[in-house]
């Protein structure tokens, strides 16, 4: 059955995320040939929304204010509240990112709608919509159904397949907003920490380190991995707590949540709370000298050794066939 399927289209200082992509994907299944919106919201989002406009759909609306320079959930959904009483959507798409989880359930609770949280996978079986979500920590899935509408789903970053709709030409809506007088909260001041790559959780191939990486200096080899690679650094609680890394790059129940294509775990033992992170990567590979490490349990390919050995050598063997895959 056709459904009117609203997307929250995530950007970042201004560029599109792929996360909105892959919502925008999701919402077309779901949408099974009914109407799509999508909204973009920030201070400058003209070309983010540009961007998506090139993906067929209905329409792309763009709200732009100075007040939503920085995320904060009410400037968010008062912005997103009048587009909600606009479209009367069936279904919300959104990510399941820091600001998706913390916007929709706003969302749910201005349409009264039930929420599907943490999306890994939708099948459409004659109109129906049966939605594959992680439970107990990644051990387990459940497959479920929403019997009415509306309804609010958040999708995973990494997992279902981008919107391949190419060659649109959608109307653009620019739309200003002001902040109201009476606003409960404002951001005041962002400190943003120093890039250390790739997004974590876009990222395609994640490297990443345990307590066996042993100090600061010892994430050295695994960072010159991801150079090679072109991938991102993550951690372990462990490696965090232990002061080697920044707790920007934990991984984990208690961090982010990750599911690369490829996800190389360097002295990572694997504690039940670090797999709740990563243990839905397509490709897990291990590096540990505990052949007894339950991080072997999960992963595609081990290998038991000394990490400060095998990641160079590595390194060094990726170099090479790079190097001659360019001659």
């Amino acid at each position: 059955m056709p459904k009117k399927v609203l997307v929250i289209a995530e950007q970042r200082d201004g560029k599109l995320r792929q996360i909105a992509l892959e919502a925008l994907g999701a919402a077309r299944a779901i949408a099974d040939g009914g109407s799509i919106v999508s909204v973009v919201i920030g201070s400058q989002v003209k070309d983010a929304a540009a961007e998506l406009a090139q993906h067929p759909q209905d329409k792309v609306i763009a709200i732009e204010g100075d007040s939503l320079a920085n995320y904060d959930s009410e400037h968010y959904y008062l912005a997103l509240r009048p587009v909600l009483d606009e479209v009367q959507p069936d279904v919300v798409v959104l990510g399941h990112t820091a600001g998706g989880r913390d916007l929709a359930p706003k969302i749910s609770a201005a349409l009264d709608a039930p929420q599907v949280s943490d999306v890994v996978s939708l099948d459409v079986q004659g109109g129906d919509v049966l939605f594959k979500r992680p439970i107990y920590a990644g051990k387990a899935f459940e497959t479920k159904r929403v019997l009415s509408t509306p309804y609010v789903v958040t999708v995973r970053p990494n997992n279902l397949p981008a919107d391949a709709e190419q060659g649109g030409s959608t109307e653009v809506d620019v739309r200003a907003f002001d902040e109201p007088a009476d606003v409960k909260t404002r951001v005041v001041n962002v400190q943003k920490k120093a890039s250390t790559g790739r997004d974590l959780t876009e990222a395609r191939v994640v490297v990443s380190g345990g307590r066996g990486v042993k100090s600061a200096e010892g994430f050295k080899p695994l960072y010159e991995l991801a150079e090679v690679l072109d991938a991102a650094v993550g951690a372990s609680r462990a490696a965090c707590d232990a002061g080697y890394c920044d707790y920007s790059l934990q991984i984990g129940q208690t961090g982010k949540v990750v599911t690369p294509d490829v996800y190389i775990a360097c002295g990572i033992s694997g504690a039940i709370q670090h797999l709740a992170g990563m243990s839905q990567s397509k490709l897990i590979i291990a590096i540990n000298k505990d052949a007894e490490a339950p991080i072997f349990e999960i992963a595609d390919y081990g290998v038991v050794g000394d990490l400060f050995e095998i990641v160079p050598k590595l390194t060094e063997k990726l170099r090479e066939k790079m190097a001659a895959a360019r001659a």
